[in-house]
């Protein structure tokens, strides 16, 4: 069963793969996506009402473009991004959130059992994930990590 977090990143890859990332900053562009939408995920899993949040957007009950959670992914990558002077291609990258997010719907698993991971458990790994991040270590060491200039 893969994780929440494996599905991102191979979601981000796969959507980004038509856009011309220049080499010496892929792995840290594709990697703070990915870092991006989990940590949102994350944050909004410990604020009240988050959990509600997260199960709407991963049933589909919400439209990804439309989620806060959208919003604050593209809000932290946007942050981070500028540290790497892409221009008018951190625009075209953000825009890529929307699409990852909805893209997830697909790998819930649901009544049937179709699906590669269970909505439980995804939303216990990001409430764990959201109390450290909370407290500033998890999310701001990942993205503080991915995004230092070389």
């Amino acid at each position: 069963m893969a994780s929440i977090q494996d599905i991102i990143a191979q979601q981000v890859k796969n959507l980004a793969g038509g856009v011309e990332i220049p080499s010496n900053v892929k792995d840290q562009v594709l990697g703070g996506l990915s870092d991006s939408i989990f940590g949102s995920l994350a944050q909004t899993a410990v604020k009240p009402g988050g959990l509600d949040q997260i199960t709407q957007l991963l049933t589909g009950k919400t439209q990804a473009a439309s989620s806060p959670i959208t919003n604050l992914a593209s809000n932290l990558f946007g942050k981070n991004i500028s540290k790497l002077g892409l221009g008018a291609l951190a625009g075209t990258l953000t825009g890529i959130i929307p699409k990852v997010l909805g893209s997830l719907q697909g790998f819930i698993k649901d009544q049937d059992g179709d699906g590669d991971v269970d909505l439980q458990d995804v939303l216990l790994t990001l409430k764990g994930a959201g109390k450290t991040a909370a407290g500033g270590g998890l999310l701001g060491g990942l993205l503080g990590g991915i995004f230092k200039k070389k």
